[in-house]
């Protein structure tokens, strides 16, 4: 009795091993699903990205407001009579200036006073 008893014990376990670990089991079904979420959300970002881009092509083939924007934001370029302003929104932006000691500066100068331009 004592052998038959294992024996089923035995085979219950041979049975449930597929069932969790093998292929197909619910470990690595577990896993895909993570993947499979992990896919959804980068194709939701993805999908976001290509709506904006679809935007930004509709506007820029259907007027030219869209155009001088970008022109005037990726360029810097301005209209005649116009002054451009940009305001800086900390010091970290600001752009960063050598420091010359005062002596060099002015050896520079003379030099660049002294040489005749082409």
């Amino acid at each position: 009795m004592r052998y038959i008893f294992y024996t089923l014990a035995a085979l219950l376990i041979a049975i449930q091993y597929p069932l969790w670990i093998g292929k197909g089991g619910l470990l690595s079904v577990y896993q895909l699903d993570k993947e499979v979420k992990e896919q959804q959300n980068k194709n939701l970002e993805l999908e976001k990205r290509n709506a904006k881009i679809a935007g930004d092509v509709d506007d820029l083939r259907q007027g030219t407001r869209a155009v001088e924007e970008r022109a005037r934001i990726e360029h810097g370029m301005v209209k005649e009579n116009e002054t451009l302003v940009q305001i800086l929104q900390s010091d970290e932006s600001a752009p960063k200036l050598s420091k010359v000691k005062p002596s060099k500066l002015s050896e520079d100068s003379k030099l660049a006073k002294s040489t005749p331009t082409q």
